[in-house]
């Protein structure tokens, strides 16, 4: 029989049969039961058991310890006072006794089955902040961490492959819309001072893993408190520079969250890269290499699979027992160890030889008088974990839809496929329905590389020869360097995304990007949303850590990383957006990259003046200084940044143009012919030529080959001061000024270096101008801490009030 239990609570089955499934816990419940409250049990005892405790959140298993040291609850985060807590056997959630009937979040084992949809999180190096791992409640300090690149999600290596698959949603899909965002609660691992919005009172702590705050607009409260907020979630103080997730759509299918979000893959951990699904594992540490524990300690560890998947990769969980112990109390604590909320009964331990259950010297059913030693000395200390057969599943149905089951695909054979690959994968297994109807694919992929100043034919051509791509199953659209394709099939694209990584032309690497697309009909009144440039390069190599705290206060989709692509994804991206303003992360020559790229592509763009802010992340930084950004990025908080943009005013800047006509000469100094195209340059702040440039393109070359050895901005200003370059002498003013060059000679424009080839260069004040924004000289007032995290009710007005 075939059990399908629906959200709602109802049961239906296969065979004429009722039951009512309860959500929670390890206590079976059949039709006339009622959930437990929180009182405490009774619980049968056994050898190596201890008096267990119930509580109403689902899944711990919690247990009288006697404490050895300083400990904090982790529901109220007050010290406990005395010697006596109770801690959950799974989760290593601690708590008061008078805490216990008050707990409302939910264990590690159970935290999964409580998510409808999952979203897959972005794992990569976590900082140097103190923060504890979502899985265990552990701290995280010297040990190797994770973070979520997307949301505050952070966790031990090992403990990753078990985290909850509850990202954000940042996104359409293409299937089902959702226009109203429910607040995203994250535990934990808040800023000091953080108030809860109900109650007033501190809820962060920063000895333990308490509190709740929401991913979209910051607001934070008690673990007791968060449960009356209202569930919609109205994206705080940032409302009007946030990107809506409702207003996005990529459709991701064959692509993993990482292509979707552009984020480097060599920024990602090596010993990571494949944990991007809910169904990848990490691999063990080394302690978890050590064999079974001596007789002298009375335990023993074993090595548990949980699967054949597990077993073939050899990615194990240590479990340590008692010598002398039930097999039942065996499997549950197998169970635990994979975070896997069922009855133990249900399941049964296998020898990793394949060789079955050993009866007779194993398997102590009855719990005889005697206490016989269930592991001998003798027994292989490596196991899979099985489900015992049954006649009965259950089946959650739900009302969206990740993937079609084939017409020749039966539901039974496929759950019993899944059950023996992984119990892990199994408990996180999700099927949905949802009306059948045709779905439009329609995936835009960035292709870049190419040879610039190319036409339609030859670019053509060249996607045609080397990447086989169809002129009439895809649409292009043209820029110089590169297209961006649209392809209505979902194979095709992954096709051409994956060879074109492979694909060089004229010796130039071909690169590939997912690009999302804006929906500009459900963009929110008077909303104008932020474009984020980052360069990771810059500032000392914080840029990563800016590049951060913007995925996280933010949509991901509306930052980018420049070193995938430059300006040129995100412009693409906002090409249909009316209203729009841009920061950079980067030096004065990122500043000056992004506005080139804007002025060539401003006539495919609907907002032709957006206004451009700056995070001083550059040796000189001297556009920041002139516009009150600061001489550079020293730590500022990136919320309060993001408010100090919010309410910046729009100043209009000139530019100058350089022409740089290389030409051939004689040895009298004669022209003899042109050596390439004349080439215009835009210029902002300074153009130099000679010794200056000559240390800048040093400096250039040196910072490429060794990164690390550049990752001070007053060691850089140190490469200007010992040359004596800090000042120049005047020698003449003009509004057009031309330069004959000989040979060949270092020239660079806002501290971007190249070799010119001799010929004219021509200075002339006749240039665009171009909308930046400038500080407000208000200065902002402290913010507290549920207000520096972003208060969901606030409002202000984005033309420089308060």
């Amino acid at each position: 029989k075939l059990v399908c239990m629906f959200p709602s609570g109802r049961s239906s089955t296969t065979g004429g049969s009722y039951r009512q499934m309860a959500d929670g816990g390890r206590v079976k419940h059949d039709s006339s039961s009622s959930s437990p409250g929180p009182r405490r049990i009774r619980t049968q005892q056994s050898p190596g058991s201890k008096a267990r405790y119930s509580v109403n959140a689902p899944g711990h298993c919690f247990r009288r310890v006697t404490l050895t040291k300083p400990t904090f609850c982790h529901h109220c985060s007050d010290f406990i006072w005395g010697i006596v807590g109770f801690v959950c056997e799974v989760c290593n959630f601690m708590s008061h006794e008078k805490c216990l009937k008050h707990v409302r979040t939910v264990c590690s084992c159970m935290a999964p089955t409580q998510v409808r949809v999952p979203v897959a999180h972005c794992f990569g190096p976590a900082g140097q902040k103190k923060r504890f791992c979502c899985v265990c409640r552990k701290h995280l300090e010297g040990s190797s961490a994770l973070r979520c690149e997307v949301c505050e999600l952070h966790v031990h290596s090992d403990c990753g492959p078990f985290s909850v698959s509850d990202c954000r949603v940042c996104h359409q899909d293409g299937g089902q819309d959702i226009d109203m965002y429910q607040h995203h609660w994250r535990e934990g691992n808040m800023s000091s001072g953080a108030r809860c919005e109900v109650c007033r009172r501190t809820c962060s702590s920063s000895d333990t893993l308490a509190g709740m705050r929401c991913e979209w607009c910051g607001v934070t409260a008690h673990a007791s408190c968060y449960i009356i907020i209202p569930p919609e979630c109205g994206m705080g103080r940032l409302r009007n520079m946030i990107l809506h997730p409702s207003c996005v759509r990529i459709c991701s299918r064959n692509f993993s969250k990482m292509h979707c979000y552009r984020i480097s893959e060599n920024s990602q951990h090596s010993e990571m890269d494949n944990l991007d699904g809910v169904d990848t594992q990490s691999p063990v540490t080394s302690k978890e290499t050590q064999s079974t524990g001596s007789p002298e300690t009375g335990k023993q560890t074993l090595k548990v699979f949980d699967g054949d998947d597990a077993a073939k990769r050899n990615q194990f969980r240590l479990v340590s027992i008692p010598r002398i112990i039930k097999n039942e109390e065996v499997v549950e604590a197998s169970l635990r160890a994979f975070y896997i909320p069922d009855e133990p009964q249900d399941y049964e331990l296998q020898s990793y030889s394949q060789q079955g259950l050993f009866t007779d010297d194993i398997i102590n059913r009855n719990g005889t008088p005697d206490n016989k030693p269930i592991f001998k000395d003798t027994v292989s200390d490596s196991w899979l974990l099985r489900s015992k057969p049954r006649e009965v599943e259950v089946v959650k149905i739900y009302l969206v839809q990740r993937q079609v089951l084939g017409g020749q695909e039966i539901l039974l054979d496929k759950l019993q496929e899944i059950r023996k690959t992984s119990l892990r994968q199994m408990n996180q297994t999700r099927f949905y329905i949802e009306e059948s109807r045709n779905r439009v694919a329609q995936v835009n992929l960035l292709l870049g590389g190419f040879p610039t100043q190319l036409d339609r034919e030859e670019y053509t051509h060249l996607l045609s020869e080397h990447l086989a791509v169809k002129s009439e199953s895809v649409s292009a659209v043209l820029f110089s360097g590169a297209v961006v394709l649209q392809i209505s099939c979902f194979s095709e694209a992954e096709r051409i995304y994956m060879l074109a990584k492979d694909t060089s032309i004229s010796g130039k690497q071909l690169y590939s990007l997912v690009i999302p697309e804006i929906m500009q009909s459900k963009l929110a009144k008077g909303s104008c949303p932020l474009l984020v440039f980052v360069n990771p390069k810059s500032g000392g190599l914080k840029g990563r850590e800016i590049l951060y705290s913007f995925r996280k206060l933010l949509n991901p989709h509306q930052v980018f990383e420049l070193t995938s692509g430059g300006p040129l994804p995100g412009l693409h991206t906002f090409r249909d957006v009316p209203h729009f303003r841009i920061l950079v992360c980067g030096g004065d020559g990122t500043v000056g990259w992004v506005l080139g790229v804007l002025e060539s592509i401003r006539h495919k763009i609907t907002c032709r003046e957006p206004a451009i802010s700056i995070i001083p992340m550059g040796t000189g930084n001297d556009l920041a200084r002139v516009l009150r950004w600061g001489p550079g990025y020293s730590g500022e908080d990136p919320y309060n940044i993001l408010l100090s943009v919010d309410e910046a005013e729009e100043v209009q800047m000139d530019r100058w143009t350089i022409l740089l006509d290389a030409q051939e000469m004689t040895e009298d100094g004669e022209v003899n012919g042109f050596l390439e195209p004349p080439k215009i340059v835009h210029m902002n702040n300074y153009f130099g030529l000679g010794i200056d440039a000559e240390l800048s393109l040093d400096f250039h070359h040196a910072r490429e080959e060794d990164p690390d050895k550049f990752n001070s901005r007053f060691h850089n200003k140190g490469g200007q001061v010992q040359s004596g370059l800090r000042s120049g002498i005047r020698l003449a003013q003009g509004s057009y000024i031309r330069i004959s060059v000989n040979k060949p000679i270092p020239v660079q424009v806002d501290g971007e270096p190249w070799i010119q080839s001799p010929g004219q260069i021509i200075i002339s004040a006749a240039g665009p101008t171009v909308c930046m924004l400038r500080k407000s000289k208000t200065k902002q007032k402290k913010q507290s801490g549920s207000l520096k995290e972003g208060r969901s009710d606030s409002s202000a007005p984005s033309d420089g009030g308060q």
